[in-house]
């Protein structure tokens, strides 16, 4: 079996022999500096101990006497990251009986470098869709191999399409920070016609009748001729049609899931209820940034059906854009179970929701 640590990648992702560490013996680039190689030597010594044990225990799994990878050495810097990154991940390594006790991180190891070693073509195939178009190299040494070669193909695609999904996603962020700029498309007033059901949970039950009526009388102000006051109206109208079918569509899809605390989730609806004007300034504030939260994600997800997202992501110009922090844009794409949920459930009944 070919050495990892001396393979790399063509052009065409093909798997071929690579060069060496530039300064072998030393262990470092050239480039490195005296603080970063020291860091990196002790990373490398708590590495070689997990590793030490894990090769012990993978010899013991294995059915070859003579394997391969015999000292923590053998295995480099992208053979030691992949491993790192499958042991890490969602996939099982090995299947396990429910309630029993969770693998080591030497134990993942050790199977790892076994079946890595031993059977290198079921690693790929059973791993491949965690692995990165980097980690192909470690599997050099099966060039030619019709199976080892369609799994790097669809390494290779997953990698293209996740760095266009990637791209399109810095567009859509950019196209946010100037959509926010400007005003407009995220006012309460487009923002409740798009989504009234998200709205009227979030802003609109918590809103006072001298808001209400505050509000009515500013759109009547806004209003030049009679003609706008009747188009006001039927699309307030309209509104409300869309909200009692997004209603009365939530209701369905709750009735279809197993509840077994009706009475109480009732009670705790009629107290909500009793209690929804005694919401003090700051968690009305908190609604409303939630609320605006769910709306921008929404936009960036490509939920606003009215809106053309061509022009974003087929648009250069907002290749360019100098947009915010990396840390403030990764904020709106953390992966969250629990908002995952409840747009999952909003999604579905805007879908489904009667078209005006």
């Amino acid at each position: 079996m070919a050495s990892p640590r001396a393979s790399s990648q063509d052009e065409s992702g093909d798997c071929v022999m690579g060069r060496e560490n530039p300064n072998p013996e030393l262990g470092m680039n050239p480039v490195d500096s005296p603080a970063e190689h020291e860091a990196e030597q002790n990373n490398h010594g708590e590495d070689d101990e997990v590793l030490e044990r894990a090769l012990k225990e993978a010899q013991r799994l294995g059915s070859h006497k003579d394997p391969e990878i015999k000292v923590p050495s053998d295995v480099s810097g992208p053979l030691l990251e992949m491993f790192l990154l499958i042991s890490g991940s969602h996939i099982p390594i090995r299947s396990q009986q429910k309630g029993d006790p969770e693998f080591s991180q030497e134990q993942k190891m050790a199977m790892l470098l076994e079946l890595y070693d031993s059977k290198p073509l079921v690693f790929l195939e059973r791993f491949c869709k965690v692995l990165t178009e980097e980690h192909l190299q470690c599997f050099s040494h099966l060039k030619g191999d019709y199976t080892a070669e369609f799994y790097c193909k669809e390494v290779r695609k997953a990698s293209l399409k996740k760095l266009d999904h990637t791209r399109i996603r810095n567009k859509r962020y950019a196209a946010l920070q100037k959509l926010i700029t400007a005003g407009e498309y995220f006012s309460d007033e487009q923002m409740r016609e798009r989504d009234p059901l998200m709205y009227e949970h979030y802003i609109g039950q918590y809103q006072s009748e001298e808001e209400i009526m505050s509000q009515n009388r500013k759109d009547m102000s806004q209003a030049t001729c009679l003609s706008d006051v009747l188009l006001d109206s039927c699309q307030e109208e309209a509104l409300q049609r869309r909200l009692e079918a997004q209603r009365q569509l939530e209701d369905d899809c709750m009735e279809e899931e197993e509840d077994e605390d009706e009475e109480d989730e009732k009670e705790e609806s009629e107290l909500q209820s009793d209690g929804e004007q005694a919401m003090d300034s700051e968690e009305r504030a908190l609604m409303r940034e939630e609320f605006i939260s769910r709306m921008h994600q929404r936009f960036l997800d490509g939920m606003d059906r009215d809106f053309d997202y061509s022009e974003v992501d087929e648009n250069p110009d907002f290749d360019n854009l100098d947009i915010v922090t990396h840390d403030e844009e990764e904020r709106y794409f953390d992966d969250n179970d629990d908002d995952d949920d409840m747009e999952a459930t909003e999604t579905e009944v805007e879908e489904k929701g009667v078209k005006e």
